[in-house]
């Protein structure tokens, strides 16, 4: 099971492993990694699948389908509540694939 939050003006593929996102008041989130989509898009609309995935220039599979976290603290979360984000201590780890 899973929950989606979508985001504007937050380049979530590009952040490490272990950042935080505080989402409105209460809720903490922590991502873990880069989600991997499923055949199962296509059912909902032909080619969504193929249209979460890309191919960078060295050749290499990106995967554009969001990225996959655990709830470190509950709380409700509306449309429009702002997002902190709070990285983890360095070195940055690259996400990959969950």
């Amino acid at each position: 099971m899973g929950e989606n939050i979508t985001t504007r003006g937050l380049d979530v593929l590009a952040l490490p492993v272990g950042t935080q996102l505080h989402l409105g008041v209460a809720a903490v989130v922590e991502i873990t990694g880069l989600r991997n989509p499923c055949a199962q898009l296509d059912g909902i609309a032909q080619g969504l699948m193929a249209a979460t995935l890309d191919h960078d220039q060295q050749g290499n599979l990106v995967r554009k389908a969001g990225v996959m976290s655990i709830v470190l603290a509950a709380g409700d979360v509306r449309p429009g509540d702002p997002i902190r984000i709070e990285l983890p201590a360095e070195p940055h780890r690259r996400l990959g694939p969950v």
